[in-house]
């Protein structure tokens, strides 16, 4: 007891009773620290930019036998959105006990860590810690850095709740603004080209069990065989044909390291910047909504204890309307740079290239982060119901706009079908970010503020949820649309070509695939001329499941009423006060 009580001594500066304001605090000093937490913790926005590394770490230039799956790399930021739900949850109580700024330090060791633990993975080529690392515990900063500045803000701005909320989440959306090209910068500069042997032509290759092998003077080595389109992308251009396996270095593991550093540092000298208000503190001249307009807002006047909220239908009809507004983005995010690739990199490769997609990324983060700041602004006018409705009405068409866009490109290679792509895909992303920011506001507005930092918490198991259902649904839908392309393509093949270009026979197709010799692109080198390439429509199943479920979520807001008054705090909890 004695020693707990002299840990709890020492890091008592940690706590909330040391961080309450002095009076004629500027209450506008507060937002920046929230912000920068949550440009750290946003970064997780621009995962899909290590996809094609680590789909590349042995082979570089091209996914080589032994390298992992994209299906199990994205499947970690799928872990990470999970771990951040729950930590959120769990930590809901702790926080209203302990202050941000005890949350916030948390969240840097976890988030800063995972990083570390994650480049160690990514070295020694173990999945199960670049899991732990970024996905469990980088996950579980990542919930608590989020939730740490949302209730402090929330009391800071009772007069402007939604504008606080855009402020408390906006950075969280704009990580990947400057995520984004860091990332690219740090692993064009820490990557290294793997071996070249020279042209397809000019190199002796065997295949046995799906891999590839050149045979050297030296002895038998494995080999990708690159194609010029994947060559011009390594960080240092080369040229279509053979390299060794297991020569180069796609960065990856550097980078992690470097991210981990930065980002630990930014985050603790940002938690020592928090500040809660006084008990009884209100700002100048606010007066607050009399009872008769608040309900016509459907903003409470009473407050709903966190443990009685589970109890209310307003809960989980709210937990609805985040987990699929959430699940019909999420999982496009996870792999946005290999979803702009694959629709428009082979209709439109002159434009459509490699950098064009990592800015698409970069443009993602910045629609995401001024979506948060403007829904929530806009919904303390119209209100948060209405602004939900916006989200699924809009949503819903636009999600429906892009199967036409990808199927009209593949018969028209026009450049108004990648601009309707991107003008839908960027406003869906600014709703996105809306609904992350307007739903502390919205709780506040039906449980009151009470303990709406612990119910937001509860509230983010939806996160967690999407976290899953958005990812899986995306890249199992498309990985039967992409079998179901290898095998339309192979039939229409010669089988005297096949085995001319991979060494095998065509009975051997599932093996072929499952080493990663056979793809898409490289039967469509050899199908017959006139052949269209299926790759731009391998997500149009999966846009129509995402409209479905935003259309569910409309109708879910739309049952949203006022709590009754037999679960408000003086019912449930008198010794309470709201």
């Amino acid at each position: 007891m004695k020693q707990a009580n002299s840990a709890q001594h020492l890091f008592s500066f940690l706590m909330k009773d040391k961080i309450v304001a002095s009076p004629g605090f500027n209450r506008w000093l507060v937002p920046p620290a929230s912000i920068a937490i949550h440009l750290c913790i946003g970064s997780v926005y621009a995962w899909s930019i290590f996809n094609p590394a680590l789909t590349k770490e042995f082979g570089v230039v091209t996914s080589a036998a032994e390298d992992w799956s994209l299906s199990s790399v994205v499947w970690i930021f799928s872990v990470a959105i999970v771990f951040l739900g729950l930590a959120a949850a769990i930590a809901g109580k702790w926080l209203e006990e302990v202050g941000p700024r005890c949350v916030g330090v948390t969240a840097a060791f976890l988030w800063g860590g995972g990083f570390i633990i994650g480049s160690i993975g990514i070295s020694t080529h173990q999945l199960w810690l670049l899991y732990l690392g970024y996905g469990v515990l980088g996950g579980c900063g990542l919930g608590l850095g989020y939730v740490s500045p949302v209730s402090t803000l929330l009391r800071w701005f009772p007069d402007k709740r939604g504008m606080a909320t855009g402020m408390a989440i906006m950075g969280f959306g704009g990580g990947a603004i400057i995520g984004a090209p860091l990332i690219t910068y740090l692993l064009a500069k820490f990557a290294t080209a793997p071996t070249y042997l020279g042209t397809e032509s000019a190199v002796y290759l065997i295949t046995e069990g799906g891999k590839r092998f050149a045979e050297l003077a030296s002895g038998k080595v494995e080999v990708v065989v690159a194609t010029a389109a994947e060559a011009a992308k390594l960080p240092m251009p080369g040229d279509a044909g053979v390299y060794v396996v297991g020569t180069g270095n796609t960065g990856a593991s550097s980078v992690f390291l470097t991210l981990g550093i930065v980002y630990f540092i930014i985050m603790i000298l940002a938690s020592f910047a928090y500040r809660i208000p006084a008990k009884n503190w209100k700002p100048e001249g606010w007066v607050p909504p009399v009872k008769d307009n608040a309900i016509s807002n459907m903003i409470t006047t009473n407050s709903v204890h966190i443990d009685q909220s589970l109890k209310t239908p307003q809960f989980w009809l709210l937990w609805i309307v985040l987990c699929f507004n959430v699940t019909a983005g999420i999982g496009v995010i996870g792999i946005a740079k290999t979803m702009m690739t694959e629709i428009f990199g082979t209709t439109l490769p002159t434009i459509a290239t490699a950098s064009f997609a990592g800015t698409y990324v970069l443009m993602i983060s910045v629609f995401n982060m001024c979506g948060r700041f403007f829904w929530a602004s806009t919904s303390d006018f119209i209100g948060r119901k209405n602004t939900f409705h916006c989200f699924f009405v809009i949503g819903t068409l636009l999600y429906l706009s892009i199967p036409y866009a990808a199927s009209a490109v593949s018969a028209d290679p026009s450049v108004t079908w990648l601009i309707l792509f991107y003008a839908a895909t960027m406003i869906i992303f600014t709703m996105y970010g809306g609904g992350f920011a307007t739903i502390p506001a919205y709780l506040a507005d039906i449980f009151g503020t009470l303990h709406v930092g612990g119910i937001h918490g509860r509230l983010l198991t939806a996160w967690s949820t999407a976290g899953v259902l958005g990812p899986f649904v995306i890249t199992y839908l498309r990985n039967l649309s992409v079998e179901n392309a290898i095998k339309n393509l192979a039939s229409k093949i010669d089988p005297a070509a096949f085995q001319t270009k991979f060494n095998a026979p065509i009975s051997q197709l599932n093996e072929l695939v499952t080493a990663k010799t056979v793809t898409v692109a490289k039967l469509m080198e050899i199908a017959p001329i006139g052949t269209i390439d299926p790759t731009s429509s391998l997500y149009n199943t999966t846009m129509y499941v995402m409209a479905g479920l935003l259309v569910i979520a409309f109708f879910a807001n739309l049952m949203v009423r006022p709590v009754q008054a037999k679960h408000h705090v003086s019912h449930t909890h008198p010794d309470l006060k709201a």
